[in-house]
């Protein structure tokens, strides 16, 4: 199942977006297509990591999310060890 994501993924649209993924992600493969995501914030940068973590994909993720993302695992590491 592919949902496409459009405009800004903020704290206070998380909720949803979190609880539709939560009911669709049991029966489902997901991916997540972010081609026309303009804006996120640090909530949202953690939320898709913990997404790409649990298997759902990112689909035509732009650089500058996949770069933030790459940064917030990279610190997560950093603080378990």
């Amino acid at each position: 199942m592919i949902f496409t994501l459009i405009g800004r993924i903020e704290g206070e649209k998380l909720a949803e977006l979190k609880r539709v993924i939560g009911l669709e992600a049991r029966d489902h493969n997901l991916v997540l297509d972010l081609k026309d995501v303009t804006l996120v914030d640090q909530s949202a940068i953690r939320f898709l990591a913990r997404c790409e973590a649990e298997s759902v994909m990112l689909e035509n993720c732009p650089a500058y999310i996949r770069d933030w993302i790459a940064a917030e695992k990279h610190r997560n590491k950093r603080r378990k060890s």
